[in-house]
């Protein structure tokens, strides 16, 4: 059988998770003799947005990306949360697959990233074990898509609501979680006040918080797993 090299980024901030990925790769190489991982390993936004660039530069591909939902924004703000690295890497790396892992498991939230991001693998982080991670590899390598366990029982569960938050909701939220001001909102996010504050009604609405402060809006969004 011909021997093939996978490209290989891991962006997550959890030590033991990034073992548990490498340990799961070496051992799928140690049971295939033809597949072999050439890993990356970073552990937040910027440095991951850094290292497709430099990947890109030399005219290559990442033809695997383990992707963390809950890391910080990059330094510019651009990128504000993991959902939004991986719009990035569907956008500019549409070829790679895209295995999502996070330690949220609201049923909200959990659509959200699916609609927004459709990966190749989801993994909620509570059910990883070594078996459970080689099973996903090689299924996401060979036969995507593949959902854990409280992933697909989440999936069953009907919702009535449709919580689809694009860059913009995210970036309201976000703001107002770090103390901006409505009134300073238009000179962060290029939309006027009465855009904004449109914006922020349709979220109380979907985080059923519109007789309520922004402190339960906030809250209720931070519960849900929205920033």
């Amino acid at each position: 059988m011909e021997s093939k090299l996978y490209t290989v980024l891991i962006v997550d901030d959890h030590p033991l998770i990034t073992d548990a990925y490498k340990s799961a790769l070496k051992y799928i190489e140690e049971l295939d003799k033809s597949l072999f991982f050439d890993i990356y390993e970073v552990h937040n936004c910027d440095d991951a947005y850094n290292k497709i660039g430099d990947v890109l530069s030399k005219n290559k591909e990442i033809e695997l990306i383990f992707l963390d939902i809950s890391l910080p924004p990059t330094k510019d703000g651009k990128i504000i949360s993991g959902e939004d690295l991986g719009l990035k890497i569907k956008e500019v790396m549409p070829k790679s697959k895209v295995i999502v892992s996070t330690t949220l498991n609201d049923n909200y939230r959990i659509r959200s990233i699916f609609k927004s991001l459709n990966p190749h693998g989801f993994l909620i982080k509570n059910d990883i074990n070594p078996k459970e991670l080689v099973t996903a590899i090689k299924a996401v390598i060979f036969d995507p898509p593949y959902y854990s366990k409280t992933v697909v029982k989440l999936l069953r569960n009907e919702v009535s609501s449709d919580f689809t938050l694009d860059f913009v909701d995210r970036k309201i939220l976000h703001e107002l979680s770090i103390g901006t001001m409505m009134k300073d909102l238009p000179s962060v996010i290029l939309l006027s006040l009465p855009a904004l504050e449109k914006r922020k009604r349709r979220l109380k609405e979907l985080f059923e918080t519109i007789d309520y402060s922004d402190k339960e809006l906030l809250k209720s969004a931070r519960d849900k797993g929205f920033i």
